[in-house]
């Protein structure tokens, strides 16, 4: 039966709530199909603010994907702001796509792509507003399945109750055969009901129902065991890596967005995985091996999309752009493809030993010559060895110099606060850091006119890496460092006034640690602070501390965990983790020993120039590293009649 538009509902609400363009949908390269032409009908959430969401790259890989098959169709919702959910909630309209404004309660699945895990408390609003039950034990035959996925899914038990499934890793696949196996479930009639979809999508091995294993606890809080309660459901669940890049060119017709959003570009992933190692970072670990796109491939991602968009400028996307094995032509080639059209092409934060001028330069040929942004992460060289970045203050100086003599006037550093081993003295080399990045710029650029602004973040410590074990740094501490960084770079006014500092205080990074740590038992403080109002917890000015510890507090009062409990302890080797029965490829041992390193203070190559290290992804998945070169070319586009 066809599922009617609620905008006819929506529409009179739109003129009482801000920006309400990003309601509306209709955004170029956006696709409607007719609700009784297919067989599985898909919502796609990212759960944040329009202006956030869509230009997020994996919900609109999946969108296209989904929509290409003749059995499928996909639809868009955000998260709605307070104003319009009040709105909402007083006239009875649910959560809607913004694609044909259909009821999220009407589509067989609810996919949810989590790139932080503080847009759980949005989940909940959706789910609410959409009025699908918050847990999932209470869902029938008629409700959605509801899909977690993106990064934070690589640990989702703190949201275990409230989802049907989670799909670690690259989802291009593996919606295709979740697909399948909804349409053949309802095209036999929905045999076993609700209870047998999930285990046909459990016994595949990588789709994820929390439903179907059971926790135990020890009296002191940790996991003693978590173990499937069903036959047929494997004991690990394993991670998705989609291999040959080129293969899978999404998005092909990138959306342009009615409203104006974070990023006003066209962007292609030049490749995928990194195996830098830096021990901090969760998207480097998870998303292994690299697998580079070819330089013809990306050119032809590059010229469909700008044909389809009409974009004036294309990002080049990975977790470090200017490690591609082809980035030094890739780059020539693009610029001098698009000179006389004056697209400009830019590129994430760089690699201080990736960076070169003649890069920088084709970079900055066809636009405006903005700023340069590397990421050194930790302040001292000897954080920087407990990390994995080998960047020497030499070689940064070296580097900006050059930038500053070419003509860049503005360089930002990115740093973190808090982590392992840190200590004051740590922290206040970021000073005299940059003071040297000025004195140096200066004298390279003959002029006083430059800047370098500092940006810092807080440590949070993420599964599936070295640091999982690692204690996080109390919200004190870290504004306490903070604090005296601060005055370090205005103790010198000269240098000081040319340098900016932005930072995160240490108070949403220790929530953000609690939900990525958390176990099962987290789940009941997400639901509290979501009935408290908790909102949009990424944004400062929704954000409260208070909201979070009072939960905490309320939930935990009588259990043997607290929140410093999932936060600021240190785990030892053989405690059972939350995410040990989801499987990254990565070994456990491997982690622990590179953990060990890191407290050592031991440097690892990256494997893509060295020999394999044993992480496990290659040997455990089956996967392998994909780069180049190819010894290709771009060829010249053909001349506009």
């Amino acid at each position: 039966m066809p599922v009617a538009s609620l905008f006819p509902d929506l529409e009179p609400l739109l003129l009482r709530v801000t920006k309400p363009i990003q309601y509306v949908g209709g955004e170029l390269n956006a696709r409607t199909k007719e609700w009784d032409d297919v067989a599985v009908h898909w919502a796609l959430m990212y759960p944040d603010a329009y202006e956030v969401g869509l230009p997020n790259q994996g919900v609109q890989i999946l969108y296209e994907v989904l929509n290409e098959r003749p059995d499928a169709l996909a639809e868009r919702t955000y998260a709605v702001w307070p104003d319009l959910e009040a709105l909402l909630r007083e006239h009875g309209i649910s959560q809607f796509t913004v694609d044909a404004h259909r009821p999220i309660g009407a589509f067989d699945l609810f996919g949810i792509s989590f790139s932080t895990e503080l847009g759980y408390t949005n989940m909940l609003t959706a789910l609410d507003l959409a009025h699908i039950p918050l847990h999932a034990a209470d869902r029938e035959e008629t409700h959605p399945i509801v899909v977690a996925g993106g990064h934070a899914a690589f640990n989702p038990e703190p949201i275990a109750d409230f989802i049907d499934v989670a799909v670690l890793g690259d989802g291009e696949q593996v919606v295709g055969t979740i697909t399948d196996i909804v349409a053949d479930w309802k095209g036999r009639g929905r045999p076993g009901g609700r209870d047998e979809l999930l285990l046909r999508l459990a016994a595949t091995g990588g789709v994820y129902v929390p439903r179907f294993y059971d926790v135990d606890y020890l009296p002191d809080g940790r996991i003693g065991a978590v173990t499937p309660n069903r036959a047929g459901v494997p004991k690990r669940v394993v991670k998705h890596t989609v291999m040959n890049l080129d293969d899978w060119p999404y998005p092909k017709t990138p959306l342009v967005p009615l409203a104006e959003t974070v990023h006003e570009r066209m962007s292609v992933e030049i490749f995928r995985g990194c195996t830098r190692g830096c021990r901090f970072c969760q998207a480097g670990m998870i998303t292994r091996p690299v697998r580079e796109r070819s330089i013809t491939g990306i050119g032809e991602m590059v010229a469909n999309g700008l044909a389809a968009t009409g974009f004036e400028e294309v990002g080049l996307l990975s977790l470090s752009s200017a490690d591609h094995s082809e980035i030094g032509p890739l780059a020539k080639q693009l610029a001098d493809r698009y000179e006389d059209d004056k697209v400009s092409l830019s590129l994430p934060s760089t690699r201080v030993d990736a960076f070169n001028i003649d890069l920088a330069n084709e970079f900055s040929r066809n636009g405006r010559r903005s700023g340069l942004t590397f990421a050194p992460e930790g302040g001292s060289e000897r954080l920087r060895r407990v990390i994995n970045k080998m960047v020497s203050k030499e070689d940064l100086i070296r580097t900006v110099s050059t930038a500053y003599g070419q003509g860049w006037r503005q360089v930002k550093l990115y740093f973190m606060c808090g982590l392992p081993t840190e200590t004051d003295e740590d922290v206040l080399e970021i000073a005299e850091m940059a003071h040297d990045v000025i004195r140096a710029g200066r004298e390279a650029a003959g002029h006083k006119d430059i800047r370098c602004t500092v940006s810092i973040g807080g440590f949070v410590p993420k599964p599936h890496t070295p640091f999982q074990w690692a204690a996080q740094a109390s919200p004190e501490v870290v504004d306490n460092r903070l604090r005296k960084l601060r005055e370090a770079i205005n103790a010198n006014r000269s240098l000081g006034r040319n340098v900016g500092m932005r930072y995160h205080d240490g108070e949403p990074s220790l929530v953000e640690g609690l939900l990525s740590r958390g176990d099962r038992r987290v789940g009941a403080v997400i639901e509290k602070v979501w009935r408290e109002g908790g909102r949009f917890d990424g944004w400062t000015e929704h954000f409260s501390f208070a909201r979070w510890v009072e939960a905490s507090d309320t939930v935990f009062a009588d259990q043997p965990v607290d929140l410093a409990w999932y936060t600021t302890r240190e785990r030892d080797g053989d405690e059972v983790l939350p995410w040990d029965h989801l499987d990254s490829g990565l070994d456990k041992q491997w982690l622990w020993d590179d953990w060990q390193d890191a407290l050592g203070e031991f440097e690892q190559d990256d494997c893509r120039w060295t020999p394999c290290f044993d992480c496990g992804v290659c040997s455990n998945l089956g996967t392998d590293i994909q780069i180049g070169p190819t010894g290709r070319s771009l060829l010249p586009l053909t001349p506009k009649a």
